[in-house]
């Protein structure tokens, strides 16, 4: 199946961010010095990790590279950080392609003003609680669910981009099955 922007009207249109625009897109052949954040939608068998943080929502996993930090090397950090898991595999689908009206950058050692959060999705192996760094989200919660649950939790909360990538992420994952 040849997978196209339309079928995700919240992805398909550009999000702000604060003084940050983006538009997702289906072209992660980017740079690797343009990258910020890296994402992933993290699965246990045919489930899906979420997690939550201590402003009672529900968030996408990831984060910000530290200074010269390859973006593998950060996300193995962040699955870590933020759901107390091992990252067994990785597979880029996307990215959001960030324009920063800021004037100076988020940190000082990431790109400014143009920029790219990566995504993508992976298996991952729990194997205890959230590490929660005093400098990263404070996480509160994590569950492993199906996708229907993972999808309905971010969509109450009216976060249609991440309940998108949640259910993009499952399409392309069955697509390869």
């Amino acid at each position: 199946m040849k997978m196209t922007l339309n079928q995700y009207p919240a992805l398909s249109k550009g999000i702000v961010w604060g003084a940050v625009e983006n538009c997702f897109s289906l072209d992660y052949e980017v740079d690797e010095a343009s990258i910020s954040n890296i994402s992933i939608i993290p699965m246990v068998g045919d489930q899906y990790v979420i997690m939550k943080i201590d402003n009672g929502k529900w968030e996408l996993i990831g984060g910000t590279l530290e200074p010269d930090e390859f973006y593998m090397d950060a996300l193995v950090r962040e699955v870590k950080e933020e759901i107390g898991a091992e990252l067994v595999n990785y597979k880029p689908f996307g990215c959001f392609k960030c324009q920063s009206s800021a004037s100076e950058p988020y940190r000082p050692h990431i790109p400014h003003p143009h920029f790219v959060r990566l995504v993508g999705y992976g298996e991952v192996h729990i194997v205890g609680a959230p590490l929660n760094p005093p400098d990263g989200e404070q996480v509160i919660a994590v569950e492993v669910v199906a996708i229907e649950e993972a999808i309905r939790r971010f969509e109450e909360i009216d976060r249609h981009d991440i309940a998108e990538l949640y259910r993009m992420a499952h399409e392309l994952r069955e697509d390869i099955r």
